[in-house]
């Protein structure tokens, strides 16, 4: 096997994992809405998911791992995509909330910060920010 077959394998389990962990908090309800589903559809392509890598992901989300990544840029990339998909089903609970501070403890951010961190950017998600936007906003938040 070569290097850079090595490289795609862990990259793609990688964006399967960030999508088992998207799927994760979509299901966090015990349902996926339309809006829910739309968003996986357009993050699964996004992330290269095959269609049937998403159906077993969908099936067993709960068996993959979150990863945490080493870059402050793609943690907060993978932070955004999770406080879409929080803000897409419209926080109906607190339970969205929680299990977002909890992904984002996984994602690398600090138990003692999560909460200002997801409240900060379920905000800009509610302010429509886009990527750029939201990761300079929470990059300033820690200046």
């Amino acid at each position: 096997m070569s290097i850079s077959n090595l490289f795609d394998s862990g990259f793609k389990k990688r964006n399967q994992d960030h999508f088992a962990a998207i799927v994760r908090v979509a299901m966090s309800d015990g349902i996926i809405t339309d809006e829910e589903k739309a968003f996986l559809d357009r993050t699964a392509r996004n992330l290269n998911i095959s269609d049937s890598n998403y159906s077993e992901i969908l099936e067993n989300y709960e068996k993959h791992p979150i990863n945490p990544p080493t870059s402050y840029d793609i943690r907060l990339e993978r932070l955004y995509d999770l406080s879409k998909m929080v803000y897409a089903d419209s926080i109906k609970g607190n339970d969205q909330v929680v299990l977002l501070e909890k992904l984002s403890i996984g994602l690398g951010f600090q138990a003692d910060n999560a909460k200002y961190v997801v409240d900060k950017a379920l905000i800009l998600i509610n302010e429509g920010v886009d990527r750029e936007t939201f990761a300079e906003e929470i990059k300033n938040m820690n200046r």
